[in-house]
């Protein structure tokens, strides 16, 4: 049975809501565009820190453009409640740990799959190391990004590091529209490719 995962993160936020709670939510953050509804959205509910973990970059001074990115953005918008912000290891090797073997893969396939959990598991890991009450990531705001699989990856994290996983499907209710709006409105650079060099490869071949 489908699952509707907006439909859940808002019975989340209704039981917060009546309870008067702010939970601290750690963030993972692929990039300040898929960000920025995001943040915007959860920012009135919970006090967030920005997780910044994103191995799969590629190349070097991308990844190094798009946190300045995202750091910045953090700084200028306004919200209810203070975001902060933490940057992850850049560790490529360990994408390309977990990439071996699915290097011809279409987008969208198995080896984006494993580059979910690494990215997760490593938010759960933060989560749980720092008393966080929830984790989560914007990736679900794409609607190049499989959400029923976000989820149950952050689901089964959850059990396993102890720490509740917000569900969530953000490219509803408008939300990768409004993600356009904000990045017009606060003039943030979009990327053309995910992040890694299979996607940037991929990208350049549809463009010819």
């Amino acid at each position: 049975m489908k699952i509707n995962y907006q439909l859940k993160l808002d019975q989340t936020i209704n039981e917060l809501t009546k309870s008067g709670t702010v939970p601290t939510l750690l963030l993972h953050s692929c990039c300040a565009p898929c960000s920025s509804y995001v943040l915007e959205y959860l920012s009135q509910y919970f006090s967030i820190t920005v997780f910044y973990y994103n191995p799969n970059i590629y190349p070097e001074h991308e990844y190094y453009k798009r946190v300045n990115e995202i750091k910045t953005f953090i700084s200028e918008i306004k919200v209810k409640h203070e975001i902060k912000f933490i940057e992850g290891r850049y560790n490529t090797e360990a994408f390309y740990q977990i990439a071996k073997g699915y290097e011809n893969d279409k987008e969208g396939g198995p080896r984006c799959f494993s580059c979910y959990e690494l990215r997760l598991r490593e938010s759960a890991y933060m989560a749980k190391e720092n008393n966080f009450d929830y984790f989560t990531t914007t990736l679900s705001i794409s609607p190049y990004k499989n959400a029923a699989k976000l989820n149950e990856i952050g689901e089964n994290l959850s059990k396993e590091y102890g720490v509740n996983y917000l569900y969530s499907d953000f490219k509803k209710k408008n939300g990768y529209k409004r993600s356009i709006e904000l990045s017009n409105e606060y003039n943030l650079y979009r990327q053309n490719y995910c992040g890694c060099i299979f996607s940037k490869k991929y990208a350049e071949e549809m463009s010819k």
